[in-house]
């Protein structure tokens, strides 16, 4: 049984509370290693030497800051089957997805080496009589992060990243699920010039989220999971007087208009449904086809495109389209559901249930399901079902399609596929919703916009990566200066007129 650590100080250390979680092998059933759970001792370890550390780190110059992220980049284009199979193996997710997790969160490592241009402050000279302005963007001094299993490169990468870049020191709380790549992404960084201390994982549950959510060191604190826990974090960590952004669940409506290319529509939906099992924040959950012909054309589509799916664990080759969900409480939750949206009158044109697998019985695979006729008053339009389940939901018209988004609780992302424009420019001008994609089925920005969704999917004003970042990660110092002027006297080198 492998014991994994934590990481602090540059070093790999174990655990001394003296709890461990088990980390799955989903594909399988079989608890693959442990994982040490930290106290609050051992959190405020790691801020002491966080807060040891940053100083000096704040006083290089970003100049230099980002050429160690450049090495970085460096290093995980060189690493990157060995990250994506270490990702695979504890989170489930086929290689090709878990390659592009890393990749996601490599593109905020590259747009943070323009550090140098995005700590620039503004000038102004003679403000007033001898008097000039400027400000100038200072770090916080330690941060801290607590990450979500469903992408474990990813996002840890969107906060330390800018973070980092910054001048800050970064103390990450890692899922316990899965671990080992944010380890592996610390020894990395430290490999790319990272001074020790700057950068520490510290593996735990909600004893150490709370340890961080009190500590009076940390400045700063990123979250992204469940809106329960979003608003947990957010209210505990703004009442100890700390910057908190924190991102919650989403129910992701993609509508398709008469006029949208039907095939095109098919196949976005099955790659936002169904990859990575359903377990994305940003993946459509609800389509939303106007008028009942429509649906019929869309529902015809989709069912031999779902039936064809290739369910499977990562090692079954590249083929696969996904594997299984993360954990058997997740798998439970998720058949829960599905029996509920039966219970409760929706038609289940495709039915996943009793999926199993020659050879990987014990593991967390589930079928893919499609369900028609779904209204908002049931519980699988309601609630994030995080998993291979996609609810249609049929409307009459745009307008109602439109406000069936618009009036769920969650305004994480959404999309709509039309031939056009004008529809489309409706649509993203009126919608209430954060992230939009027109004919783009998960319309996640790339890292030089920012991530943020609104509603009860996002807590607090400023978004994820992109300029945001730099926002969140510094503080704005401004400086008024006077230096009284006026002519001085020097030599003269002519006669004085007589008075």
């Amino acid at each position: 049984m492998q014991e994994l650590t934590h990481y602090i100080n540059g070093a790999h250390v174990k655990g001394t509370s003296g709890r461990f979680a088990d980390v799955m092998n989903p594909a399988t059933g079989e608890v693959q290693a442990k994982v040490p759970l930290a106290s609050a001792a051992e959190i405020a370890k790691a801020v002491e030497i966080a807060t040891a550390a940053q100083p000096a780190w704040a006083a290089t110059n970003p100049q230099r800051r980002a050429r160690v992220l450049m090495k970085f980049v460096d290093l995980l284009n060189r690493d990157m089957d060995k990250l994506a199979e270490a990702l695979s193996r504890e989170h489930g997710k086929t290689l090709p997805d878990a390659a592009g997790d890393v990749q996601r969160g490599l593109e905020v490592v590259e747009y943070c080496i323009g550090a140098p241009q995005l700590l620039k402050g503004d000038y102004s000279d003679s403000a007033g009589p001898g008097i000039d302005m400027y400000s100038m963007r200072q770090p916080l001094g330690v941060s801290a992060g607590i990450t979500p299993f469903n992408f474990p490169a990813m996002i840890p990468m969107w906060m330390f990243a800018p973070a980092l870049a910054c001048g800050n020191a970064f103390i990450l709380k890692p899922s316990e699920r899965d671990p080992s790549v944010p380890l592996m992404l610390a020894e990395l960084f430290e490999e790319a010039g990272l001074p020790k201390g700057l950068l520490q994982v510290i593996n735990g549950d909600k004893d150490a989220v709370d340890a961080i959510l009190d500590h009076p060191v940390i400045q700063s604190i990123g979250f992204v999971g469940s809106t329960p826990i979003a608003e947990y974090i957010y209210g505990r960590g703004c009442s100890n007087g700390k910057r908190v952004q924190c991102f919650g669940g989403a129910k992701n409506h993609m509508i398709i208009m008469p006029d949208a290319d039907m095939d095109q529509a098919a196949d976005a939906l099955i790659g936002a449904g169904y990859g990575a099992a359903g377990e994305r924040c940003m993946a459509i959950s609800v389509a939303v086809p106007v008028g009942e012909e429509t649906a019929d054309r869309l529902i015809e589509k989709l069912v031999p495109r779902i039936e064809k799916l290739k369910v499977g664990p990562y090692t079954a080759g590249n083929d696969v389209d996904y594997g299984p969900v993360v954990t058997a409480a997740a798998k439970a939750n998720i058949e829960r559901l599905v029996q509920t949206g039966i219970d409760q009158g929706a038609k289940l044109v495709v039915d996943g249930r009793g999926f199993s697998l020659q050879g990987y019985e014990d593991g967390y695979f589930i079928g893919p399901h499609l369900f028609d006729h779904v209204t908002k008053d049931m519980d699988i339009y309601k609630y994030e079902i995080f998993g291979p389940v996609l609810s249609t939901v049929r409307a009459q018209t745009y307008e109602d399609a439109l406000k069936l988004a618009m009036d769920h609780e969650y305004g994480n992302g959404t999309a709509i596929f039309t031939r056009d424009g004008d529809t489309a420019r409706d649509f993203a001008n009126r919608i209430n919703i954060g992230m939009v994609g027109i004919n783009v089925p998960i319309p996640v920005p790339l890292a030089y916009h920012t991530f943020g969704g609104w509603k009860k999917s996002v807590f607090g004003d400023l978004n994820q990566h992109g300029t945001d970042a730099f926002k969140f990660y510094t503080r704005t110092k401004t400086i008024t200066s006077r230096w009284p002027s006026g002519l001085k006297e020097g030599g003269e080198f002519h006669f004085k007129p007589m008075d």
